[in-house]
């Protein structure tokens, strides 16, 4: 298998989440990986230094190389918390409408602050993207643990 930099760890998420030095950012984090576990049923796992996962699926890369990654994760960055939403939102427009104050890229959702969204529709959206995934990867989907 492809070796891709970004690779699950035995690192602990408590201890990431608690060494995010802005409080809200923090607690925003804490909220969204407490709902993304509920949603996945999977445990949180840290996947390199800063990118926190749930369950995992094998693709075929651009370099037609099989790669592992999250289901559905987050990340608690500087400017913003990511959700990377990996069917990406084109399908969805009626829930990114509900959203609010968010932006996008291809797969990653950008939330400066966590409430200034509909949490409703956060919640639908990660639901969505889980079952979109285990759909279509419905014989390869793992929790990494």
């Amino acid at each position: 298998m492809s070796e891709l930099k970004t690779q699950p760890t035995d690192a602990s998420v408590e201890d990431f989440l608690a060494a995010v030095p802005d409080t809200r950012r923090r607690e925003d984090a804490q909220a969204v990986t407490a709902m993304l576990g509920e949603i996945t049923g999977a445990r949180p796992v840290m996947w390199g230094p800063s990118i926190i996962g749930f369950g995992r699926y094998t693709y075929v890369n651009s370099t037609k190389k099989p790669a592992d990654w999250p289901v559905i994760g987050l990340s608690p960055r500087k400017a913003n918390l990511t959700v990377y939403i990996m069917p990406g939102f084109n399908e969805r427009p009626d829930l990114m409408a509900r959203l609010g104050k968010v932006k996008t890229s291809v797969s990653c959702l950008y939330i400066n602050r966590l409430d200034q969204v509909d949490q409703t529709a956060l919640r639908e959206l990660c639901e969505w993207s889980v079952e979109r995934m285990r759909e279509r990867y419905p014989t390869n989907l793992a929790d990494p643990s």
